[in-house]
């Protein structure tokens, strides 16, 4: 029998789901019968239902019924329009093809294995492939030695998930360590990369407090199940990294393009307590040259910490505060918890029409449930009901009207005080009356992990209904998969220490991965207080992330720009400034994004699959888009010189502009310097400095050229605003030519007018003399670059920089 299994094992199929059949009291000894679909297979064995269909030809739903009959599909995570496509297969004896698949199903065991077209594996399953224990599952698959694992969000522990266990369970984590499992957000989904037959990945859509062990408890079996709840999973193959999380995005939906203004620097603290300090520190961000887009309030702007209120005393007019500081281009985002204040016969509505409508949660007596949090005793709403959503949605009117720009969804693991769980029964109860489920009760161990998620929905639902051409911008701090469609994310309550620092670049990659493009994580650390050099070097750090907030905690040290003195003030000061040139390149990468789900801040061997085997230590280097790289120090305390490990193909460095010589190099850490290059290839758009993206750049867009295989780059722009507005589309290409270097601008798509009318071309890498038929050009021999300027290119049109 050992034998078998093993054989079974190296074949990719599993040994037996006698165990499963057994549970259901029937007999797994007759092999099953393979029946045909027009979109795929599926097969009985015992009481046991598998349904394996094709979504897209690379897109594979797997649903088994424990009782012959399937789950309700139904998803929080997967619309129903996209569950609902299909396309047609091949049928086969064992299985069926699609143009990109082979699936099989092993008559015996009911076991998986998915080919690419030419038979190379991509994932099977292992022994076992199925268990059943009471209402529980485990689904097991054969774990290849080479293959890496990541994803799940941003669950701590090691960058490569490989050799360790998660426990989805959104959980306040207060103050985690590098270790701490689980933590806020749940994202059952996971790639896996390096394998024979290509990246592949595989999302569990189970709501429940599922888990994942990548060979942590077996060696060589990654197993994953869940106490309760739908067997229903998802197999998305590539075979690239970037193919996989393209279609788990088009699966569970991409995240809509942020207004610009959240792209710039913003500025935090738990809290700043009165008007006065709000404007205090506006006042000093500008007066220190510092550019900034936003400044956020904490709870202590509310009247006794209740959600949709003002704290008169404190802010006695923050309509005016907001008018104000917009017109010094500061945006207001304002936190809104989700735990409204029981407080009868008070004259808070939120709790009054709340409470008349029946839109709380309920204890199993059906009485309304009550918790202490922020406010004190606290009732919590009912997400599940699209009615509850709506109502939640128009308490932000009076926000909105006043000017808050921006709205925080804090706390709504859901968090609750005074109880070791940190959260509510698991038989609180909910009523699901929303998208394609059928209407009923649920307990909260089944709405637990989706429910910050519907809160953030009915947040940005609602925005978009009081403001319908402007996008939202929300912030939360608990999710599930598809969250990324309704809200940006940020890593919790860390710590102010250089794990952290090093723990906050892996989070963010890994949210990427998993569809959530937009992440932040309290640059210095929310608890603690950060050493002057720690804070300079996150500020570096997060100036190439998605989302760059500074925030920390009412208890700790200060952490403004300002705060360790003019030395570590100019080097913050540069970072953030850096950001902003950047932001021509910044939001095209964010509107490609939207497109296509490629992450913003991607693994280096999201483009460059070569990186999975490089020799160096790579756990602090990550790309900003496909150009620029990130190469941090793998030990960020440490002054020792540490390798860098640069993909085929060349690269410049940012700073100078300089080429590198040779994929490795050597790298002397200094305060002051973040290496930074740019791919051999990239054509690099940057503006003149700003003070916030409310204001209108004075002088010519920036392109600048590498010149490179592939060479290209992409400009984007817009209103920054708008859902429906204006836009601006445009390719730039270069070619090496036997004259020298050919400038290919494409026609520019769209009616958009921008703010530059001249275009400054500077061209790296460049030896000799130059001319540019119409232009004045400039040749630097010590920096290797030639410079140009030429009117703004709105037709298709080909530029030639000659050597001479």
């Amino acid at each position: 029998m050992i034998r078998t299994a093993a054989a079974a094992l190296a074949l990719g199929f599993g040994a037996t789901v006698a165990h499963a059949a057994a549970a259901q009291g029937a007999s797994a000894s007759a092999p099953a019968r393979i029946v045909a679909r027009a979109d795929g297979a599926e097969a009985r064995q015992g009481a046991l239902l598998l349904r394996v269909t094709a979504l897209t030809d690379s897109i594979l739903r797997v649903r088994i019924g424990r009782d012959g009959t399937l789950p309700e599909d139904a998803s929080w995570a997967v619309p129903a329009a996209m569950r609902a496509q299909s396309t047609r297969v091949t049928p086969a004896p064992d299985g069926f093809a699609t143009p990109a698949l082979r699936v099989r199903i092993d008559p015996a065991t009911l076991a998986l294995r998915i080919e690419d077209s030419a038979g190379r594996r991509i994932a099977g399953d292992a022994a076992a492939p199925v268990t059943l224990d009471g209402n529980g599952f485990t689904l097991r698959k054969a774990m290849p030695v080479g293959e890496h694992y990541f994803g799940l969000g941003d669950k701590t522990g090691p960058y490569d998930r490989r050799g360790a266990s998660y426990v989805d369970w959104n959980t306040d984590a207060y103050g985690f360590t590098g270790t701490t499992d689980p933590i806020y957000k749940s994202i059952p989904f996971f790639v896996s990369a390096g394998g024979a037959g290509g990246s592949y990945g595989i999302f569990l859509d189970n709501t429940h407090r599922s888990w994942f062990d990548f060979g942590h408890r077996e060696d060589g079996v990654l197993a994953m199940g869940a106490p309760d709840g739908p067997i229903d999973y998802y197999v998305i193959a590539g075979p690239s990294t970037a193919e996989v999380v393209r279609r788990y995005t088009a699966l569970t939906g991409k995240a809509p393009l942020v207004p610009r203004w959240a792209l710039g620097y913003q500025q935090s603290r738990y809290s700043y307590m009165t008007d006065a300090e709000v404007r205090e520190i506006a006042g000093r961000l500008r007066q220190d040259r510092v550019p900034t887009d936003v400044i956020w309030l904490d709870i202590d702007y509310q009247d006794r910490n209740r959600p949709f209120t003002v704290n008169s005393k404190a802010f006695p007019d923050l309509g005016k505060l907001a008018r104000d500081l917009g017109s010094d281009g500061i945006k207001l985002v304002a936190i809104t918890d989700l735990h409204i204040a029981a407080a009868p016969d008070q004259g808070y509505a939120p709790y009054d029409e709340g409470m008349k409508a029946g839109y709380f949660l309920r204890n199993p007596d059906g009485s309304p449930y009550v918790a202490p949090v922020w406010p004190g005793p606290a009732v919590f709403p009912d997400f599940t009901r699209k009615a509850a959503r709506d109502w939640w949605g128009s308490l932000y009117r009076s926000f909105v009207d006043q000017g808050i720009a921006g709205f925080w969804n804090d706390m709504n693991e859901p968090a609750i005080f005074e109880t070791p769980s940190k959260t509510m029964p698991t038989d609180t109860l909910h009523r699901i009356d929303s998208d394609d489920f059928a209407p009923r009760d649920a307990t909260h161990a089944e709405i637990h992990n989706v429910y910050g998620m519907e809160n953030t929905r009915g947040t940005f639902e609602g925005l978009q209904r009081l403001r319908p051409n402007e996008r939202p911008f929300v912030m939360t701090r608990a999710s599930y998969a598809g969250g990324q469609r309704y809200a940006v994310t940020w890593t919790g309550d860390n710590n102010a220490t250089w794990e952290h620092l090093k723990l906050s670049v892996q989070q963010l990659v890994n949210l990427g991965l998993s569809g959530f493009s937009y992440s932040a994580a309290d640059v210095g650390g929310f608890t603690g207080g950060p050493s002057p050099e720690l804070l300079t070097r996150w500020i570096q750090t997060a100036a190439f992330t998605p989302v760059f907030r500074v925030h920390a905690a009412k208890d700790t040290p200060r952490s403004e720009p300002w705060v360790d003195g003019p030395e570590h003030l100019a080097i913050r000061r540069r970072a953030i400034e850096e950001r902003y040139r950047l932001l021509p390149y910044l939001y095209a990468v964010a509107e490609e994004n939207a497109r296509t789900g490629d992450p913003i801040m991607r693994p280096v061997f999201y483009d460059y699959p070569g990186a999975l085997s490089a020799s160096c230590d790579q756990s602090m280097a990550f790309t900003l888009g496909h150009g620029l790289m990130v190469a941090g120090n793998p030990k960020p305390e440490s002054p020792q010189p540490y390798d860098v490990c640069l993909p085929a193909g060349g690269w410049f460095d940012y700073w100078t502009g300089m080429p590198v010589e040779g994929e490795k190099i050597t790298e002397t850490p200094r305060l002051d310097r973040l290496p930074v290059f740019v791919r051999a290839g990239t054509i690099l758009p940057r503006q003149p400095l700003v003070q916030s993206t409310a204001e209108r750049p004075q002088g010519p867009l920036s392109l600048h050229v590498y010149p490179g295989k592939d060479c290209a780059g992409a400009l984007y722009w817009d209103d920054g605003i708008s859902v429906k507005g204006a836009t601006l589309r445009q390719t730039i290409r270069c070619e090496e030519t036997p004259e020298g270097l050919a400038i290919l601008f494409g026609a520019r798509e769209g009616s958009y007018r921008p703010w530059w009318k001249e275009i400054e071309v500077t061209v790296h890498g460049w030896s000799g003399g130059a001319a540019v038929k119409g232009a004045q050009a400039s040749v630097d021999a010590a920096q290797r670059t030639v410079r140009f300027t030429l009117p703004d290119q709105r037709r298709a049109a080909r530029v030639l920089v000659a050597r001479q």
